[in-house]
């Protein structure tokens, strides 16, 4: 094995470890490895940053742009209002939203996809009173499959085709990838919609939601002891009646900046000390009110700092948020906004760490305070998403049409071949911003950064790898295994693989990797390299068995109550499903 192939297979074991570690960003970690790459010599330096300027990557770009301005417009929302309907039975609702969000994705982003539509089906699980976590992992998954009908649907297709664009000279179209997508999409959702939501774990469908949107025991909160207060004097276990009263748990005090051991029963109440409680946000206040306790940010007078009446509001951190991996202490809320972190919820665990210093993750929930006119703003501010009503924006419903007419127009001009699909997506992002759908601000923040740099950084190293051999060593060591059977079995080990990194890798990551190694195995097979790309496409796409695997996997952690393990019981066979439908399909869109 050559010294450059040593290096970057140890650096790219080393990116996997850290993505599995969890502890890191995905593109801190991608970004780090890139230059790790060039100063040990095994990417050019001329290449360093050559990924960014990609046409993969403005094309991601250019979709979640797209994808917002969709979402502004209320483009989503018209099609929800007129196919969603209350009173469904379960496995109607679930037909009906899966399809729908199947649908979106093929056509935006399909993040977004799930986005628009989680809040739409949290609200319809609080109505029917039933657990949301019986609905949102279908959901996320139907996103999922969605996105494998159209280039523009998931970034792994737009990876492929741009990579066989630079192979072969000419890269897959907007939909080559509908004949083989649509049918793994149409098992899929099936699969989801009759039997799949059965497989979710009680013990995350178990609960009644008709009182609150999540029971995930609780949010942990801190309430701060005023001066006046009744709790003054008082020991922790002498709030018991109250407590018990109220449906709320004293867990412990906060007093200094620190939690006192244990669940401090017998210290005394001072001025100024935090009762750190464990309850559902809509008995939160009542236990305030009863106490004469105040949330941290108000005055004195138990008045909100900024005007306004105070108004809970429930949001899930989302993967790349501002706020994700900081503490809320960090970020000065009270005194920016004048809204405040009360409590945070975290699949059912408890925590010692304050609320207010306790570094969130990807997939908690948090319950924020303040002035109904700015907590929408901050919500949108820390780039998390909301879990009642969708206020993030002022829907500009007038344009809807507009909106879905010039997007449309654009797929339409680069299917029959007018124009690229890059300036394409380009002249629909400026008309967006002519007629105001995207506001100027807002074309920065569609952008997932994260998502940018971790593909600016991996290209150069899935590039170099290549160079170096290291693909053709892979794709060596999987024809050596599978020697002697027949194609289709090939396939299905090399979606085998690329499902596997999925599941730990953030899938561009993975399509970067496989895509050279898609192109080398069918070199050596002596077959066409088209039914290997777009077995990678699909297979890098369906990563179901984590919450890492996919960002819509962990978009739904927190609000569905779901733990990690939950998510195999129904993304393993779902998982065996897109492999059995996606290898007959591609032998027979694509033949060898």
């Amino acid at each position: 094995m050559a010294t450059d192939q040593i290096i970057l297979f140890a650096i790219l074991a080393l990116v996997f470890g850290f993505l599995v570690w969890g502890r890191w960003r995905y593109d801190l970690v991608a970004f780090s490895a890139l230059i790790v790459a060039v100063i040990a010599g095994a990417v050019p330096e001329r290449a360093a940053f050559s990924g960014f300027g990609h046409p993969a990557v403005v094309i991601i770009a250019l979709v979640l742009i797209i994808s917002r301005g969709l979402s502004n417009a209320g483009t989503v929302e018209l099609v929800a209002r007129h196919i969603v309907r209350s009173g469904q039975a379960l496995s109607g609702h679930i037909a009906v939203m899966s399809g729908l969000a199947a649908a979106l994705s093929a056509v935006m982003n399909n993040v977004g996809a799930l986005a628009l539509l989680m809040p739409v089906d949290i609200a319809a699980a609080n109505k029917a009173k039933r657990s949301p976590g019986l609905t949102l992992m279908p959901l996320s998954f139907a996103s999922i499959l969605g996105g494998l009908v159209t280039l523009i649907g998931t970034p792994p297709n737009i990876i492929i085709a741009s990579y066989r664009e630079t192979a072969l000279g000419e890269g897959f179209a907007m939909f080559d990838f509908t004949p083989v997508g649509l049918a793994c999409a149409l098992a899929g959702v099936g699969f989801v919609a009759t039997i799949g939501w059965r497989l979710i774990p009680a013990a995350a469908t178990a609960r009644d939601s008709g009182q609150e949107l999540f029971d995930l025991g609780g949010y942990i909160a801190e309430i701060e002891v005023p001066e006046g207060s009744p709790a003054i004097g008082k020991r922790v276990r002498d709030l018991d009646e109250v407590a018990d009263e109220h449906d709320v748990q004293v867990l412990g005090l906060v007093r200094r900046g620190r939690r006192l051991a244990g669940f401090a029963r017998a210290e005394t109440i001072q001025k100024r000390d935090m009762l750190v409680i464990e309850a559902a946000p809509e008995v939160i206040d009542g236990f305030v009110g009863a106490l004469g306790l105040t949330y941290m940010g108000q005055r004195k007078d138990g008045q909100a700092d900024a005007s306004g009446d105070l108004t809970f509001a429930e949001a899930v951190v989302t993967e790349g948020a501002r706020i994700e991996g900081r503490a809320a202490a960090s970020l000065g809320l009270p005194a920016r906004f004048g809204v405040t972190l009360v409590g945070i919820s975290r699949q059912g665990r408890r925590f010692r760490e304050q609320v207010r210093k306790l570094e969130t993750e990807a997939g908690d929930v948090l319950l924020l305070v303040g002035p109904a006119e700015r907590v929408a703003g901050v919500i949108a501010w820390l780039g998390c998403l909301p879990l009642a009503e969708r206020g993030l924006t002022v829907i500009r419903r007038d344009r809807a049409m507009l909106a879905a007419g010039l997007f449309a127009a654009a797929i339409a001009g680069a299917g029959v071949g007018l124009v690229p699909l890059t300036v394409a997506l380009a002249a629909v992002a400026i008309g967006y911003l002519a007629f105001a759908i995207v506001p100027l601000r807002q074309i920065y923040e569609s952008v997932e950064w994260p998502v940018i740099i971790l593909l600016g950084s991996m290209i150069p190293i899935g590039e170099a790898l290549e160079s170096a051999g290291g693909t053709a060593l892979i794709g060596g060591l999987i024809t050596e295994v599978s020697h002697g059977a027949a194609t289709w079995v090939v396939l299905a080990v090399l979606m085998a693989v690329t499902m596997t990194l999925s599941d730990v890798m953030n899938n561009t990551a993975t399509a970067v990797i496989t895509a050279p190694i898609a192109l080398d195995v069918a070199g050596r097979l002596g077959a066409s390299p088209d039914p290997f790309l777009m077995a990678v496409a699909v297979a890098s796409s369906c990563a179901f068995l984590t919450p890492i695997g996919h960002k819509n996997n962990t978009l739904i952690l927190g609000p569905g109550g779901y733990r990690f393990g939950d998510y195999w019981r129904m993304g393993l066979p779902l998982e065996i499903i897109v492999v059995a439908v996606a290898v007959p399909a591609i032998l027979l869109v694509w033949p060898l």
